[in-house]
């Protein structure tokens, strides 16, 4: 657990600091430690809506929302990435 934190916390400084690739980086290794933790999770949906992939920003959280169905942030974050999807569709030449 003390890895898990330690890696959670260098995330979190790698997001303030707008590093988000390297952020998502260690959210994911946080995961192999820990498959239920939901925040980092969430933390990585953020990653992810900043750099613009948004189908593994809603993939992550689909995955919180299975484990906690209320998690408010998840449902933000998945909205964001809902957009984020419809504008890329709207603005691809012929579809």
């Amino acid at each position: 657990t003390e890895k898990f934190k330690r890696l959670k916390n260098e995330g979190n400084d790698l997001v303030k600091m707008g590093e988000y690739e390297e952020a998502a980086n260690k959210y994911s290794e946080c995961m192999k430690l820990n498959t239920e933790e939901c925040t980092v999770y969430t933390n990585r949906a953020l990653c992810y809506l900043k750099l613009y992939k948004y189908e593994e920003a809603k993939q992550d959280c689909d995955h919180v929302l299975q484990i906690e169905d209320s998690n408010i942030k998840a449902f933000y974050r998945r909205a964001l990435a809902y957009k984020g999807l419809q504008v890329r569709k709207k603005n691809m030449p012929g579809i």
